[in-house]
């Protein structure tokens, strides 16, 4: 294989170090892992794949927590060294190649006093969480990743490169924005930014006693909240350490991290019913920088530790369901483990259910059960309650779940989560990927394609 990167093979002294990725649940032994030096060399190693007929995983920021960015006995294309972003301060877009993670966007754009909405860990890689769907702190204001992507330049599975947008292969844009790597390496993305660069946000968190009242109170109160206010619900272990009170440390408690872009003299106004009506046992918002606010927790979900996942989309918020929540959050089974409620209402909801792979537009959270341990003897503790919390929690969901908070679960989960798109899904994937190469990700499995590959 021509390749100006580095090729990393499992004689190299390099290579155990190359195969680690965020979760330490996985591990797998590929082949080869290429770090692609530019789009050439992403060419490069998809003909090598496709001609020596090598499994192909695709890796970005390496968080996927099902591990779908490494393979056994393939090829692992890495693109982490196409890490450059380029601000168009007239027209208000970012370039950002296929490599780079949150925290590089966040840090360039902020220079310009914009920002791209997206995911609130900063270490996340901007490929996988925007092909996925893309959520965060700014949803509710600025909509999905996807609804900010103008193009994208994709490495397509026969080699060649092709420019996607609304009036160019309009048919694999369309798939792009939600449908994860299923059609293609995406090398480089072109958003559309906001004039946000200071906010007022952080968490308040209540006694595990008064989560009850706080979540039927939440349920409401979010649905009609100005779409410039964002917050998302969770249970959590309070961390030992600042900025954290020592008489919470290590305390089971409830929260909701806020997150107000709107008129910075309007803040304290826009906050002080809440804090009337359910004084908080810990205060914690003030003024901040957007990157701030973006890194704020990635301490909580620090790399090389044992994650499972499980995810669904939730219309309502039934009393029923939180006796559920309340029941697993005082048995979180380790001090990271958590379950958060990303509202996608608002600017997400106003976009046409169609208009985009996602679909669930309708939906009024992204839920996700995390259970996280550092000591590996105790992965299937976290794996038993995450599993356990999920099946009890399922009824009372939508259906299908956030692509990116999910393990590899299989084609019913991949087609519940895609429901009435997934037959167009598949009719695109068959026109750009008819053998699947592409299929180390929430497989969309080709017309015709069975798991032998015949």
């Amino acid at each position: 294989m021509d390749l100006r990167g580095r090729l990393i093979e499992p004689h190299h002294p390099d290579y155990d170090a190359s195969r680690r990725v965020h979760n330490a649940m996985i591990d797998k032994r590929p082949a080869a892992i290429a770090y692609c030096a530019d789009d050439a060399d992403v060419m490069a190693a998809v003909n090598y794949a496709r001609e020596h007929n090598l499994l192909v995983a695709v890796r970005g920021g390496g968080h996927s927590g099902a591990g779908l960015g490494l393979c056994d006995d393939g090829l692992v294309i890495d693109l982490s060294q196409l890490n450059g972003i380029h601000v168009d301060p007239v027209d208000k877009t970012v370039r950002v190649e296929g490599g780079c993670h949150l925290g590089d966007l966040d840090h360039v754009t902020h220079a310009f006093g914009v920002m791209v909405p997206s995911g609130i860990i900063s270490t996340t890689g901007v490929g996988g969480i925007t092909l996925g769907g893309g959520m965060g702190h700014f949803t509710r204001r600025c909509g999905l990743s996807i609804d900010n992507l103008l193009e994208a330049d994709v490495v397509l599975a026969d080699g060649s490169m092709v420019k996607a947008s609304e009036t160019k292969h309009a048919d694999l844009f369309w798939a792009l924005r939600g449908g994860g790597g299923n059609f293609g390496i995406v090398t480089s993305f072109l958003f559309r930014s906001h004039p946000i660069s200071t906010v007022y946000a952080g968490p308040m968190l209540w006694e595990l006693s008064d989560a009850k009242p706080v979540m039927q109170w939440y349920r409401t109160f979010i649905k009609d909240a100005p779409e410039e206010l964002g917050g998302f619900f969770a249970f959590l272990t309070v961390p030992a350490g600042p900025p954290f009170p020592e008489h919470l440390h290590g305390k089971k408690m409830c929260g909701i991290v806020w997150n107000y872009s709107g008129p910075a003299d309007m803040a304290e106004q826009v906050f002080a019913p809440i804090r009337r009506a359910w004084p908080p046992a810990l205060d914690l918002l003030g003024t901040l920088p957007v990157p701030a606010l973006q890194s704020m927790f990635d301490g909580l979900t620090p790399p090389h530790i044992h994650y499972y996942w499980k995810a669904d989309f939730i219309n309502e918020l039934s009393d029923e369901a939180i006796d559920i929540h309340l029941h697993f959050a005082q048995i979180l089974p380790s001090p990271l483990s958590t379950m958060h409620l990303y509202p996608i209402n608002g600017a997400a909801a106003r976009v046409a259910p169609d208009a985009t792979a996602w679909a669930y537009r309708n939906a009024t959270w992204s839920m996700v059960i995390l259970g996280a341990e550092a000591e590996p003897t105790r992965a299937a503790v976290i794996t038993r309650w995450a599993k356990e919390y999920w099946e009890a929690m399922h009824p009372h969901s939508a259906g299908g779940g956030y692509i990116n908070f999910m393990m590899d679960e299989g084609t019913d989960r991949v087609k519940a989560t895609y429901g009435p798109h997934y037959e167009r899904l598949v009719a695109i994937k068959t026109a750009y990927d008819p053998h699947n190469l592409f299929r180390v990700n929430q497989n969309i499995p080709p017309t015709g394609y069975h798991m032998n590959g015949e």
